[in-house]
């Protein structure tokens, strides 16, 4: 099955995309462009919520973003490794949504598994694009393909960007689907255990980093990226 997808988005953990790049997600939705999210792990560590409290969250804020393409591969939170068989899955979800960017985790941040879905999926995305490697989706084998680039959405660490994108007119809607994960963050008739996420003044944080990222392209809110491959243009008119 050919789903021949413009971007495709992981994440290490249900919420993650929410809180890199919904914003940078619901923009080019509006427009146009077909888009979908795969979560590595149910984030099934936390101190707070549950696989099934995670999961509704996620259909909640899937839905508020307008998402409607999105699996979970059940890769082990906190464990999970850059063996054979994880990077076959990746691999063969790659190949069987065909998508022309990736975005996925920081490089470098405070949860050890950030960096590690970063990597492994740089290193899938490469090994993605080898004829020789085979792969097969219900009994079809999938041909070979490599994204034309992957960009790195900041989390909790602060790295200098290498794109940072508008998202302005999304920013109320992206802090919805943050408050979409109850159990994850600022909840005050919530009885479970404080993290350094669920407190309100990480909300404040996450607006005074849309705020930096924004004011560095002369806009009000900001996400921002960081690359490994330089980034190409046939315009410079193109960037601003």
């Amino acid at each position: 099955m050919k789903n021949d997808l413009d971007i495709l988005v992981f994440a290490a953990h249900p919420d993650d995309a929410e809180l890199g790049c919904s914003g940078t997600i619901m923009a080019h939705l509006a427009l146009g462009y077909k888009i979908a999210i795969v979560d590595l792990t149910f984030g099934e560590l936390g101190t707070r919520g549950s696989i099934e409290s995670r999961k509704v969250e996620a259909a909640n804020a899937s839905k508020i973003m307008g998402i409607t393409i999105r699996e979970n591969l059940g890769l082990a939170d906190g464990f999970f490794r850059k063996d054979q068989e994880t990077l076959l899955k990746i691999i063969a979800c790659i190949r069987k949504y065909q998508p022309k960017i990736i975005l996925c985790n920081a490089i470098e941040d405070r949860h050890v598994d950030h960096g590690r879905a970063a990597d492994l999926i740089e290193e899938a995305a490469f090994l993605s694009g080898l004829q020789k490697i085979e792969t097969a989706e219900n009994g079809t084998q999938q041909m070979a393909w490599r994204p034309q680039n992957i960009y790195h959405y900041i989390q909790d660490r602060m790295s200098k960007p290498d794109i940072v994108f508008d998202i302005t007119p999304f920013y109320e809607k992206k802090l919805k689907c943050i408050l979409a994960f109850e159990s994850q963050f600022y909840n005050p008739n919530s009885e479970e255990p404080e993290t350094p996420i669920s407190s309100p003044h990480f909300l404040k944080y996450l607006e005074g980093r849309a705020i930096e990222f924004g004011r560095m392209i002369g806009v009000h809110y900001g996400e921002g990226f960081t690359v490994k491959r330089n980034i190409g243009t046939k315009n410079l008119m193109e960037l601003i």
